[in-house]
């Protein structure tokens, strides 16, 4: 089963979601306002984080664009705010779910599932299927060879840039935020700005041809990979 963090300022709805995912078999730990909630996060390295937007001091975006910078693990987003546009905020600094208050606990637990599954199929794609190729239209990459290729022809790519596309390829979808990258990438003893993922990202793009335009920039936060704007005009 699963770790999973419950940060939520409300003591008896965080007590209620944690006593129904304890009797499912997970291990719980429960934060109430956005500094613990990183804390927390650091120390217990959840698998999975349940965020509640209106939080005290540090609000539930701020914590969901600060785990961004660091951890991968699926952040499922809690709000009584029901504006589409509040929606499409929270996914774009990164939470990967959205559930609008009041909630059924079942429908609560599904979705936890649900992230639960979407987290071992990648696992299980990154390990026991390492030696099949990505294939995304005309792009292939060989992850054991370290190798990719564009309509059949070999991409001159640097280490780094071969580093960046593995990353995005693996998680498609997935918004990974310049912070991320750079530590990542660059290692955490790095002190320069990242504009040097900017910079990074520009060479990819232009090596990858049009399939460059299935890389998103996620404004004010990082990149994803959408294989899906390929076939958009």
């Amino acid at each position: 089963m699963a770790r999973i963090l419950i940060v939520e300022d409300e003591a008896a709805l965080s007590g209620l979601v944690r006593s129904h995912l304890e009797k499912e078999g997970h291990t719980v730990e429960q934060a109430f306002d956005g500094r613990q909630a990183l804390a927390a996060a650091d120390h217990a390295r959840p698998d999975l984080v349940i965020l509640d937007w209106m939080l005290p001091g540090l609000d539930g975006l701020a914590v969901c664009r600060e785990l961004r910078r660091k951890h991968l693990m699926p952040i499922l987003m809690l709000t009584a705010r029901g504006e589409v546009a509040d929606r499409v905020t929270g996914l774009q600094v990164g939470a990967d779910d959205y559930l609008g208050k009041p909630f059924s606990i079942v429908e609560l637990a599904a979705r936890v599932a649900s992230l639960l599954r979407r987290v071992a199929l990648d696992s299980a794609a990154a390990t026991s299927d390492s030696s099949q190729p990505l294939a995304f239209g005309p792009l292939v990459l060989d992850l054991i060879g370290h190798r990719a290729t564009l309509a059949g022809s070999a991409l001159d790519l640097s280490k780094r840039e071969m580093d960046l596309l593995e990353l995005l390829l693996q998680h498609p979808g997935r918004t990974f935020s310049r912070e991320f990258l750079l530590e990542r990438l660059w290692g955490s003893d790095f002190d320069g700005l990242d504009r040097a993922v900017d910079t990074q990202m520009v060479r990819l793009r232009r090596k990858l041809g049009d399939v460059g335009a299935c890389i998103e920039t996620v404004w004010g936060v990082g990149y994803r990979f959408r294989p899906e704007l390929a076939q958009q005009p």
